[in-house]
């Protein structure tokens, strides 16, 4: 069913197409009590957001649904980060990024030396209306986020960052094996290491310390949501998200649309960030916002458009707001002074660049029997093949110069990174040939290399298709070719690479990951072998890695810590784990009525710190 309402009120809810709740026994089932609750929050709490503040964006992307335990990509993360509340969140122009506490009243009382983290929350925060409420208002209270934890191990949900919370606490790992016994995860147990104290106390007892642990709290992925909701939506609630945050979903147009309007029960912020002293970007940003009554902007519209070409059109027509821009458009915005072009500062378009806290990669599959393995033959090929690869001609041509050498796992802007540490595996495509030679690979008549028994050796590199990927395709095989290794290309939508990657069933593949927190621990897990499955999709298993890698999990933020960091580095480096690439340049083009934006290295939905001034 289309977008509906019932007079002067909204509907509270989410209105995918497909969704239950706008159905005519859906609508007429909501008690006279519900209405009237629904009108009653009809006026923002704060008095803030304006519905005619219109944010127009894209995703390049189609989002995969709303039920943040069941998601791992970004563009459906981004949405539920304005929906559903963390404990803990960030700093909006802190940098570094600084956590702050959310729904917390403050950040936690911790003791055990880093084990028992005590989180008290705020009073008065309301979940938005619906249905699955009984006509009540429903307060956020410790058990929702108890609930929301033990739904990341229960079997059935399949949560992607579930290993953000294995091994860390006794009690939801034992009720975790129990249902992949009997089917069931029991959500009325009592835990002793993650409880409820009182209405407004959470207390959450680790196996060992976790120094890391606020940051996962602070995951967009442990929005709190209500219980009586998802039990009421069973089957369906990637369509119907109910949380606390700035916005709620009105309209869901899979993959072509995702409005989103101002939560009207939010209790509100002024705005009051201090910024980084020197940064002229954020003294233009607390000048222009400082005080301000937020959220400001009332409706978010989301487009999907996979086509850059798009994009760029939609931002150069004014039909959105705001343009990560495309690197292949890079020319069309910039001269060759590196300037916006003339026609843009008439424009009044200003922009906001940086490094993203990320890396981009290609892995192999370390269990796959051509190149798997940890044989020396078997590094000698992935060793060779890194050498051999054409970095320089990947940031110059396909990123247009928008793109830095990544040199460690742990990139710039993060914890643990090292701006010295300077990777073994440089380009070089005459030792790539020694390599092979050395091993056995001999080349036969038609160029192409065999493997050291004698058998056709065919790498096979899997790919999305995109236009990106098209091109990173055609580079892996001429990178190949010069150094006499046959590598096919083989093209399969993206949900199914994925699947068969933590399937450990691709031999090689590209991939990036962003810092969901910003610490190397969120980089170096991608690596850690019992991760295969989850997060190690290049299904990597080094009991020497793994050893460094448990023992930093026990350290705080130290020398030491960053000592093992290295290590790790240079470990994956020498076992020929990944073909380590780069990081992205982002460079954000903004339209003169948008105000207060700043992209955030962890947060992605800045829409509740901004403000639209047509």
């Amino acid at each position: 069913m289309k977008e509906s309402s019932a007079g002067g009120c909204g509907t509270g809810g989410s209105l995918a197409d497909d969704d239950p709740v706008t159905s005519r026994r859906a609508w007429r089932s909501r008690t006279l009590a519900f209405a009237l609750w629904l009108c009653a929050l009809a006026t923002p709490a704060f008095g803030a957001a304006d519905p005619a503040k219109v944010l127009r964006i894209t995703f390049e992307v189609a989002e995969s649904g709303f039920d943040p335990v069941r998601v791992s990509d970004n563009y459906s993360a981004t949405v539920n980060e304005a929906i559903f509340e963390r404990l803990l969140t960030y700093d909006y122009l802190a940098r570094p990024a600084r956590l702050a506490p959310m729904t917390a009243e403050a950040m936690p009382e911790v003791a055990d030396g880093g084990r028992t983290y005590t989180f008290r929350l705020r009073r008065g925060i309301h979940f938005t209306p619906d249905p699955a409420f009984g006509g009540h208002p429903r307060e956020l209270v410790a058990q929702d986020y108890v609930y929301t934890f033990m739904r990341f191990l229960d079997p059935k949900n399949r949560a992607p960052y579930a290993f953000l919370l294995e091994g860390k606490i006794e009690g939801l790992d034992k009720l975790a094996a129990a249902a992949k016994q009997s089917g069931r995860f029991d959500y009325d147990a009592r835990l002793a290491d993650l409880e409820a104290v009182d209405r407004y106390t959470l207390r959450i007892r680790l196996a060992r310390p976790d120094f890391n642990f606020p940051y996962i709290v602070a995951h967009t992925s442990f929005g709190a949501v209500a219980r009586e909701v998802i039990e009421a939506y069973s089957g369906q609630t990637d369509a119907h998200p109910v949380g606390t945050g700035a916005y709620q979903l009105k309209q869901w147009k899979r993959a072509s649309k995702i409005v989103l309007e101002a939560n009207p029960g939010y209790r509100g912020f002024t705005w009051d960030f201090t910024g980084n002293n020197g940064d002229a970007w954020d003294a233009a940003l607390i000048d222009a916002m400082k005080g301000r009554s937020m959220p400001q902007i009332g409706r978010v519209e989301i487009s999907i458009m996979e086509e850059f070409q798009s994009q760029w059109l939609a931002f150069r027509q004014q039909q959105i707001d705001l343009l990560n821009l495309p690197s292949t458009f890079r020319t069309d915005a910039f001269g060759h002074d590196d300037r916006l072009k003339p026609e843009f500062v008439d424009q009044r378009v200003s922009v906001y660049s940086f490094i993203a806290p990320e890396i981009i990669y290609a892995y192999f599959n370390m269990l796959d029997p051509l190149v798997g393995g940890f044989a020396r033959d078997k590094i000698a090929l992935r060793r060779a093949m890194i050498l051999g690869y054409r970095l320089e001609e990947d940031i110059n041509v396909i990123r247009r110069r928008m793109a830095v050498v990544a040199e460690m796992p742990v990139p710039v802007g993060v914890v643990g990174h090292d701006p010295a540490y300077r990777s073994i595996n440089q380009r070089d495509p005459a030792l790539a040939n020694r390599l092979l030679d050395h091993f056995g690979y001999a080349k036969g008549k038609d160029g192409y290399r065999t493997t050291p028994d004698g058998k056709p050796l065919v790498v096979r590199y899997a790919n999305s298709g995109s236009v990106v990927d098209r091109e990173h395709g055609e580079l892996w095989k001429k990178s190949m070719d010069a150094i006499g290794i046959n590598l096919q290309v083989d093209v399969a939508p993206f949900g199914e690479n994925l699947k068969a990657a933590k399937a450990c069933k691709l031999m090689m593949w590209e991939s990036a990951w962003g810092a969901d927190y910003p610490d190397g621990d969120n980089f170096m897990q991608l690596l850690y072998g019992p991760n295969t499955g989850q997060s190690n999709n290049g299904c990597y298993q080094s009991a020497a890695f793994d050893a460094f890698y448990e023992k930093s999990r026990t350290l705080p933020d130290s020398p030491e810590r960053n000592r093992l960091f290295l290590e790790m580095s240079r470990q994956m480096e020498v076992d020929g784990a990944w073909s380590l690439h780069l990081s992205r340049e982002r460079r954000w083009l903004i339209r003169p009525w948008v105000r207060g934006f700043k992209r955030h290295p962890i947060l992605h939905a800045e829409w509740q710190y901004m403000d639209i001034e047509r």
